[in-house]
């Protein structure tokens, strides 16, 4: 019996959130998930096979993604699937019930975010003890919660006979800064999806809460950019210097000064700033992390144009080199009436629903967007489905947690969406 095969979903999801792990560093949270859905039955599919391993976006170093593997077999990860994934964490499962029902695909993000967890009372992870062990690492965005229901939502189909047909669970690592989602929906495994999903909890939405349809997530694209000066002695020889600090300075000036767009809405945000040097020496090297956004794919790539053009100019005001590296990217979609209809209607037989919407924009960005239109472009339909959590503290806040009977309820309208399409 699996680690994961006796816990109740609240147990995965507490689990889950004391052990987080960050974009491509999730091999605890990939390896227990193959142990169950192994023993189910699915067949399974690891790293390259999972994924193209040569689209993937902001991978960790070398030392890092080995850390977090030796991390993970000591936190108890089976080591015969920690072997399986070469070093690449996601997983893609799958089991066939039937021949004459449909192929279908649900996306289930399984990464957590770089930040420090409260550790104060009124926090319940805290007071009850399943907070995270891991310094800055936190499942703040509800993604244990996802898992946990992907996983609810393989013991439904097998436990309640299956459906006549296939069902793919995408196990995605990097959806946080937009990294996974493109190489996942790269792997060949969705081209024969016709009917697809994917999900999220909470959103400010109260449990109970169904949205059939959340669409239009602002695309946007993130860069790492890097400044490379000269170092020099700040008060002896300070012209012998290439300031790379004072050109990082000079764009984010002018980055923030950017026109937006009057089609639409246009961000622009800078999160990561950093120049490891003492006082007395010009900076020879800085680093930054920008984000853009848009309302629509033309107006991120504006944004993003823009973006570049300013740290260069910025470079070359001060005989700085500049290079940029894509970090993350993500696009947008709209969700299909067919799909919309069928979750409403399954929703509306589930006790716990008690508030349907049919269509709501989702306000920030989502990479499972690739998977998505990889999915439509392909012939299929998908949409993306709302699960309310009444979360007491905003996403990607160090207080976020959940309504954990948001999960049970997440499975039942889930499984019961897709018994609706089955081939009978």
């Amino acid at each position: 019996m699996g680690q994961l095969d006796s816990l109740s979903l609240t147990e995965i999801r507490r689990d889950l959130h004391r052990y987080p792990e960050s974009g491509w560093k999730e091999f605890r949270t990939t390896a227990l998930l193959a142990e169950e859905l192994d023993e189910r039955g699915f067949d399974l599919f690891f790293g390259g096979e999972a994924l193209d391993e040569t689209a993937r976006l902001g991978v960790p170093p070398a030392d890092e993604i080995s850390a977090a593997r030796k991390r993970a077999r000591r936190n108890g990860a089976p080591a015969c699937y920690l072997d399986q994934m070469d070093g690449i964490t996601g997983l893609v499962a799958e089991k066939r019930y039937g021949s004459a029902g449909p192929t279908v695909g649900v996306r289930i993000d399984i990464d957590a975010l770089e930040i420090r967890e409260a550790s104060d009372d009124d926090h319940r992870p805290a007071r009850l003890g399943f907070a995270s062990e891991y310094s800055n690492t936190m499942h703040a965005c509800g993604h244990d919660g996802h898992t946990s229901i992907g996983l609810g939502l393989a013991r439904a189909i097998d436990e309640e006979g299956g459906f006549d047909g296939t069902l793919k669970l995408f196990f995605q690592p990097a959806e946080e800064g937009g990294r996974g989602g493109k190489p996942m929906s790269r792997s060949g495994h969705l081209d024969d999806v016709e009917y697809f999903f994917a999900l999220h909890l909470g959103l400010g939405n109260e449990t109970g809460t169904i949205i059939a349809g959340y669409e239009h997530p602002q695309p946007n694209a993130k860069l790492d950019v890097t400044f490379s000066g000269e170092s020099s002695h700040a008060g002896k020889a300070p012209e012998d210097g290439r300031n790379a600090l004072q050109a990082l300075s000079a764009a984010i000036q002018n980055l923030y000064a950017i026109p937006r767009h009057s089609d639409g809405v246009t961000r622009i945000n800078i999160g990561h700033v950093e120049s490891p040097n003492p006082q007395s020496v010009v900076s020879d090297a800085a680093t930054m992390r920008i984000e853009v956004r848009g309302g629509s794919i033309d107006l991120k790539e504006y944004m993003l144009e823009r973006a570049e053009r300013t740290v260069r100019h910025a470079g070359a005001m001060h005989s700085v080199d500049v290079e940029t590296d894509r970090y993350g990217e993500t696009t947008t979609f709209t969700a299909d009436d067919e799909l919309i209809d069928l979750v409403a209607t399954a929703a509306a037989d589930v006790p716990t629903v008690d508030r349907i919407t049919r269509r709501q924009t989702f306000a920030a960005s989502e990479d499972a967007s690739y998977l998505i239109r990889r999915v439509q472009n392909s012939g299929g339909v998908a949409t993306y489905l709302g699960i309310g959590a009444s979360n007491v503290a905003g996403h990607h806040n160090s207080h976020f947690d959940i309504d954990e009977t948001a999960l049970e309820l997440g499975v039942a309208v889930l499984a019961a969406s897709i018994r609706s399409l089955d081939g009978d």
